[in-house]
């Protein structure tokens, strides 16, 4: 693990936490000013973006240039498109019924239990699952072919992103769909195009790391975390649950592939 510059990036580990600490902060004081806490989720891919341009600046003199650009570029796009997309879909509707329910538990102070449960868990999130992004940047050398291969998985993931949001958020702009479980583009090939793209990106932006053992031992539990959270913590596993009495989720569940795509069962390849 020689030639990886363990006292920088044990100093930007303490820089990406203040980042990521800060912008939970903002949005926590937005969110007592407007009475919502469902503007956390935006803040999830602002907090990715505020952690990867603090390393790119703590990063300076160290790793190299390329691959600091590439990662911090590629995390951004992710980020704020993420942030965006989240943004308009919540834009005139109240609570999150994740948060209202969550809330309901609260112990004393609601809003003292939605920041320790809701702001700080998040921030601390944002922090372990950025770590490749955080150690990619200290990596000595140019890129090699895990880099290109990363970015080549995060493009197929972000595109799985856009692609299936776009093809949902239109999909409910047509009242004839109401009521209706949406199966067609690529959620017809996956019920959750949406996480499996978050899944490749994450995977892709951790190939951007693997040119270093030491990048690799220091940041590898941060892909395997997201997986988890996205099949079996807050996205696939809690999104289903509420799914499940929907008229036609049952028959479309039993069609569709529930992470990874592949043609519909009853589908002629």
């Amino acid at each position: 693990m020689s030639g990886f510059p363990w006292s920088a990036f044990a100093l930007n580990l303490a820089w990406a936490a203040a980042a990521a600490l800060a912008v939970m902060l903002v949005t926590f004081a937005v969110a007592l000013r407007t009475g919502v806490h469902r503007i956390v989720d935006v803040a999830w891919g602002i907090g990715f973006t505020a952690v990867a341009v603090v390393t790119l600046a703590a990063s300076a003199g160290h790793g190299d240039a390329v691959r600091r650009l590439l990662a911090t570029s590629l995390t951004a796009l992710w980020g704020l498109r993420l942030a965006v997309h989240i943004a308009r879909r919540g834009r005139g509707h109240g609570e999150d019924p994740r948060y209202e329910a969550l809330l309901a538990k609260a112990p004393g102070s609601r809003n003292a239990y939605a920041f320790r449960m809701v702001y700080l868990l998040q921030g601390a999130l944002v922090w372990l699952v950025s770590l490749p992004v955080q150690a990619a940047q200290y990596v000595p050398g140019p890129p090699a072919a895990l880099t290109w291969a990363g970015t080549a998985l995060w493009a197929v993931g972000i595109g799985f992103e856009a692609v299936g949001d776009a093809q949902l958020a239109r999909f409910r702009a047509d009242p004839a769909n109401r009521g209706r479980i949406m199966d067609r583009g690529l959620w017809a090939w996956t019920r959750h195009p949406n996480y499996f793209g978050d899944f490749c990106v994450w995977w892709g932006l951790f190939l951007l790391a693997c040119d270093s053992p030491a990048a690799v031992a220091v940041s590898v539990v941060s892909p395997v975390v997201m997986s988890l959270l996205l099949t079996r913590g807050s996205g696939k596993r809690l999104l289903e649950r509420h799914m499940a009495d929907r008229p036609g989720y049952a028959a479309y569940r039993a069609r569709t592939s529930g992470f990874f795509p592949r043609p519909p069962r009853g589908t002629r390849s």
